[in-house]
């Protein structure tokens, strides 16, 4: 029992370390050569991948259980409706510096508007890397395929996001290098996640069914509410079935990795 234990935290922290250095390198790869195409793609392979651990694996997972259905439910809608206020609330600080999004400015044009953001970016990114150290950690508790497939609908999702994030850093004044490595020590945030998560669902396994419908739920919203929509502003037929092929790769990859047939 001892080495189980032993090996499933060696597991959690090897996979939370590689996901923060997979997706900020990743990131700064896309960000510092603008492969704009790459990323478009990565936003279809995202929605399939995050969809189906959440719909096929996570939430099965977690129904399995002895935990009452109609109380995961609850929770499930109780973290949809986090997630929209908390959006709301990131729409809402952040409106004003993305006012002039998708447009051609002269060099420095954000600079001022940026500067207090991007250590703003960088706090928050601490702290959602610490949450997804913790959901790691629990997924890798639950079963250690739903850890793997978790770790990488993460990684999927967390490469557009840093890129845009790479991007507010460049304009508040970093330079490329300072950028990568503040990013890379905050994504470090994951693997104390991992650990905390670890430590605390052990003594409280109870709470493991709620922490997988609570990522669940992020991941359902975040492929619905965020990553489609995106994908939805690309409507002709030649943008629509690669779309629909890397929708499908990532559910694929999925079901791949889970043994699910």
């Amino acid at each position: 029992m001892r080495f189980k234990i032993h090996s499933t935290l060696l597991s959690i922290l090897f996979t939370t370390a590689l996901a923060g250095v997979l997706s900020i390198s990743a990131a700064a790869i896309f960000s510092f050569s603008l492969l704009s195409k790459m990323v478009e793609r990565l936003v279809s392979l995202s929605v399939g991948i995050m969809l189906s651990t959440s719909l096929l694996h996570a939430l099965p997972e977690a129904f399995e259980s002895k935990a009452d259905p109609r109380t995961l439910f609850a929770c499930l809608l109780a973290g949809l409706l986090a997630f929209f206020l908390l959006e709301k609330a990131a729409i809402l600080r952040h409106s004003h510096h993305h006012e002039g999004d998708g447009h051609h400015h002269e060099h420095g044009h954000d600079a001022h508007e940026a500067g207090k953001s991007g250590w703003m970016i960088l706090v928050g990114n601490g702290m959602h890397n610490f949450t997804d150290g913790i959901l790691i950690a629990a997924a890798f508790l639950a079963n250690p395929e739903l850890g793997i497939v978790t770790a990488f609908a993460i990684i999927a999702h967390e490469i557009p996001q840093e890129i845009g994030d790479f991007i507010v850093l460049l304009n508040a004044g970093f330079s490329r290098t300072r950028a990568y490595l503040y990013n890379l020590m905050t994504s470090m945030m994951g693997v104390v996640g991992g650990v905390s998560g670890y430590f605390l669902l052990e003594q409280a396994a109870d709470l493991l069914p709620y922490v997988l419908v609570l990522a669940s739920s992020g991941f359902i919203y975040i492929a619905v509410s965020d990553l489609m929509p995106q994908m939805q502003r690309r409507a002709t037929l030649k943008e629509t079935v690669p779309q629909v092929l890397l929708v499908t790769l990532g559910i694929v990859l999925v079901l791949l990795v889970t043994g699910h047939h």
